[in-house]
């Protein structure tokens, strides 16, 4: 076999194979034998038809077809490997020559992987938020802990902002009550925004027993979106009852003491999810300025894969579980079909840029991924994922997804990699130590780095 390679351009090349007809002869054999399987004639037991018979019963042509068909993907395979090309996707095969007895030539384009140069990036420079936490910081902290262990009791009067109200609720649409329009001992807290719009108004001023009529346009159900004519009825009002702000409230609610103990509690905690927000920020900082110093070409093909891949999960996962179609969510988001298909290119094409610079940077820094990497890897997709690790862990390996995980891993050791060799200074302009951070930013790059690659198809 012979193989020559043509670049179209920097993500596509297109490879030219001629094979000599007794590299064929196995996948010959193999097609007889098919053959020989699949029909019968007369005056010869199955399968031991010679090949004679068969190219005079069926045509010389139906063999060489099936021949071919099981001998491309292994000659274009050993085309690949020997120009040590990294392909994405599948190729598109033409079979410019077929001579009985001769050859078989054939050309296969395909896309690749881009050759990328990594630049010194050890000059990126960041800016991300200073880690503040004001005393108002803790006293909303507290404050939200509080409410967790507000008390309620039934009272006899009308119902004001805050209360909890227990409801009965029929929604009809065009005078007709939806089948899924009616519930009871609806339990809601006025002033929450956790029912539908309008619900406040209707209720307050109802005593139990009360009951209203409003219009709102229903946000779930079977008929989302559409304008409801609902009728509210209160069966019970209850006053919530905030517990005092002392040493016994920090007793209950937490393993402190004393209120002092459980707000400078309160503090670290802060503290700590802002270093948190502050690592990840730097993160994705530090990649936006790795990108703009690559350039990095994106194959056509897998951008298009890429963009109708994100909008199938968009329109068929996501607004599907919440009852929502496409046009209604460009509504609700105030964008135009165009500005979506702009967004979600541009989405596209950072996450495919993201994927490849990465995946040279682990090659260039000789990034290995342990089995205790993985490990913590895998817990925390099992986490995000909703399944416990050991039925994660067996849809990974039954799906053949141990690569990817490996791959997410290593690409999170890679931006940490250069998120330590950058200057990370606070908008107080003092450099910041991310060493305390690094396994975790590491990791939940990983993580982030994760849904970008369950979306771009990989070779």
């Amino acid at each position: 076999m012979k193989s020559a390679v043509e670049t179209l351009n920097p993500t596509r090349v297109r490879l030219t194979v001629e094979v000599p007809f007794e590299e064929l002869k196995d996948s010959l054999d193999a097609a007889y034998k098919k053959i020989n399987q699949q029909v019968t004639v007369k005056g010869f037991r199955k399968g031991k038809i010679p090949a004679r018979i068969i190219d005079q019963r069926f045509g010389r042509g139906a063999v060489l077809e099936e021949a071919v068909n099981d001998a491309l993907p292994k000659f274009y395979t050993e085309a690949v490997n020997e120009a040590e090309l990294n392909v994405l996707g599948q190729p598109e095969v033409d079979i410019t020559e077929l001579k009985d007895g001769e050859t078989l030539n054939f050309t296969a384009e395909v896309d690749i992987r881009p050759a990328i140069e990594i630049p010194d990036y050890s000059g990126i420079e960041v800016e991300v938020d200073a880690i503040e936490v004001s005393d108002e910081d803790v006293e909303k902290a507290v404050s939200d802990l509080r409410e967790r262990f507000a008390s309620t009791s039934p009272v006899e009067r009308a119902a004001q902002d805050d209360d909890v109200v227990t409801l009965d609720l029929e929604a009809k649409v065009d005078g007709e009550i939806l089948e899924d329009g009616v519930a009871s001992g609806v339990s809601y807290t006025i002033g929450s925004g956790e029912l539908l719009d309008g619900i406040d108004e209707a209720v307050k001023g109802l005593e139990a027993g009360g009951e209203a009529t409003f219009t709102s346009e229903l946000k779930g159900g079977s008929a989302t979106g559409k304008e409801a004519e609902v009728t509210v009825k209160v069966t019970q009002v209850a006053a919530r009852e905030l517990p005092e702000l002392d040493d016994e409230f920090a007793q209950l609610a937490s393993e402190f003491d004393t209120l002092d103990e459980l707000k400078a509690d309160s503090r670290k905690r802060l503290e700590n999810m802002k270093q948190f927000d502050q690592a990840t920020q730097a993160q994705e900082r530090v990649l936006e300025k790795l990108l703009e110093l690559v350039e990095v070409p994106v194959p056509e093909k897998l951008l298009e894969d890429e963009i109708n891949t994100r909008k199938h999960n968009l329109e068929h996962h996501q607004l599907g579980q919440m009852g929502l179609d496409l046009a209604k969510y460009l509504e609700i988001q105030g964008k135009t079909e165009e500005e979506f298909d702009a967004e979600t290119k541009e989405a596209a094409v950072k996450g495919i840029k993201t994927q490849f610079v990465l995946d040279e940077l682990v090659n260039k820094e000789k990034l290995n991924v342990n089995q205790e990497e993985l490990t913590e890897h895998l817990m925390r997709r099992a986490a995000s994922s909703g399944m416990s690790p050991d039925q994660f862990a067996q849809a990974v390996v039954e799906g053949g997804q141990v690569p990817m995980l490996v791959g997410e891993v290593a690409r999170g050791k890679a931006l940490a990699v250069v998120v330590e060799a950058a200057t990370v200074k606070d908008t107080n302009g003092e450099v910041v130590d991310l060493d305390d951070e690094e396994d975790e930013t590491a990791a939940t790059a990983g993580d982030s780095e994760a849904a970008e690659a369950e979306e771009t198809p990989e070779a």
